[in-house]
């Protein structure tokens, strides 16, 4: 059988932001589900690192576990804080910097 989900243990309580550490002036991801139709990654980001803008075929949800993103979708910026989820519609120019280090969890949903 082959499991949708790794890189995260089984049949175990885990803490998603304990899963990814930060490194300095770096991005960190760890995949935990990927499909034609689905991607799931952790994030950490070093202060001032980011993703710069581009277009994804799906819609991505960040649900922010630690720290403070400041995510750009389209020509509006948004300051997302831990505990705080954003959805950035496909087809639409988004990117993210971290004004101050934080981890995300990453949801890219396709048609």
């Amino acid at each position: 059988m082959n499991n949708l989900i790794k890189n995260i243990e089984f049949s175990k309580i885990v803490n998603l932001k304990e899963l990814v550490s930060y490194q300095e002036s770096q991005v960190i991801s760890r995949t935990i589900a990927q499909t034609p139709n689905a991607n799931i990654t952790l994030f950490s980001l070093d202060k001032n690192e980011g993703i710069s803008s581009h277009v994804t075929p799906g819609d991505a949800m960040v649900q922010i576990l630690d720290g403070e993103a400041e995510i750009t979708i389209g020509d509006n910026i948004f300051t997302v804080k831990e505990g705080e989820t954003i959805v950035m519609p496909s087809n639409i120019p988004h990117g993210l910097e971290a004004r101050k280090k934080f981890k995300m969890l990453l949801t890219v949903i396709k048609n």
